[in-house]
């Protein structure tokens, strides 16, 4: 496994009656998040959320036909220090480029086993609460529904 530079995405999923879903880490029970993963060295971040909503939840944005919106904003934290052994020589700030996409209400969610354990479609307030982040609580608080 290569070491990631300190670039990522968040990607907020919302149905089209107005449920937010949240995923649970396989490595932490109590960290709901909406999904993220690394921009790889080949990537654009556009890329990587496409890759990353796939991978993580089994939706796969270009055979529904829905694009994936691109906030043209991004959020920085510090890496969590259990997490920075992953990370280049050096890393200790993430930036994070913010994307959204909405799904039909009956979208089918098939989780990556290794990454995440659970699923849950909640109104808009319960996934602001539940979300591990105040990032990625903003990112659900901006979106319209």
């Amino acid at each position: 496994m290569s070491l990631r530079k300190p670039v990522s995405v968040l990607v907020v999923i919302y149905n089209d009656i107005g449920e937010f879903l949240l995923i649970r880490r396989a490595d932490d029970a109590s960290f709901w998040q909406s999904v993220t993963g690394g921009v790889e060295h080949h990537e654009s971040p556009l890329q990587t959320a496409y890759r990353e909503l796939k991978e993580e939840t089994g939706i796969d944005a270009r055979a529904l036909g829905i694009e994936i919106v691109d906030h043209q904003h991004s959020n920085q934290y510090k890496i969590r220090e259990c997490w920075l052994h992953r990370y280049i020589t050096g890393a200790k700030v993430n930036t994070e480029h913010v994307f959204s996409i909405c799904v039909p209400k009956d979208v089918e969610v098939t989780l990556d086993p290794n990454e995440h354990t659970q699923y849950l479609w909640l109104s808009q307030s319960e996934a602001i609460d539940k979300a591990w982040s105040p990032s990625n609580a903003k990112e659900i608080s901006n979106i319209k529904v």
